[in-house]
């Protein structure tokens, strides 16, 4: 596979497989001696009549930031806490300092489009050189594409194609 651009990315289709996919990609690099700086959600079941809670796993360390707020079983809007996130970007852009190997987040949500949540720290890693991975909802891709411009390369929905992306792209910025 030849990496094209340093911003690969996955379409999330269904509920939470792309929250997975990226989490086991940022463990196996991890576990090959990859130095990996980012976050990856791992959503928590709770009961039938709340939705669940939504936490970052902060992949330089232990930290787990909750990015969900309870708002109630009957709620509708949107459960994002935003002080949340605000904190787990900080921990994130705080390692790039560390000159990690590659950057991978979760996903480029709303808050991204918007300009905030992780949009720095994937805007600072590319400057840096640093390739960054991440998943796409289909109703954000169209802002995701104008944010990304020639740096964003799709990437098929699978592990092994992930990986195969990430090592690439590690060395071509090993190379640069």
């Amino acid at each position: 596979m030849q990496v094209e651009a340093m911003l690969g990315y996955v379409i999330a289709d269904g509920r939470g497989k792309a929250d997975l996919l990226i989490r086991e990609v940022a463990m196996r690099l991890h576990a090959g001696g990859v130095r990996v700086a980012g976050a990856v959600q791992v959503n928590i079941e709770t009961d039938a009549n709340r939705k669940c809670h939504m936490d970052l796993h902060i992949l330089t360390g232990d930290d787990v930031v909750r990015i969900s707020q309870d708002l109630g079983a009957m709620s509708r809007g949107c459960r994002l806490d935003p002080g949340g996130l605000e904190r787990a970007v900080g921990l994130v852009s705080a390692e790039l300092a560390n000159n990690p190997q590659i950057v991978i987040i979760n996903k480029f949500g709303k808050q991204e489009l918007e300009g905030r949540g992780f949009r720095p720290v994937i805007g600072e890693a590319l400057s840096a050189g640093i390739p960054v991975l991440t998943a796409v909802n289909r109703s954000n891709l169209d802002g995701f594409l104008e944010f990304g411009q020639d740096f964003a390369q799709p990437v098929p929905n699978d592990a092994e194609a992930l990986l195969d992306w990430a090592m690439v792209a590690l060395k071509q910025s090993a190379a640069e």
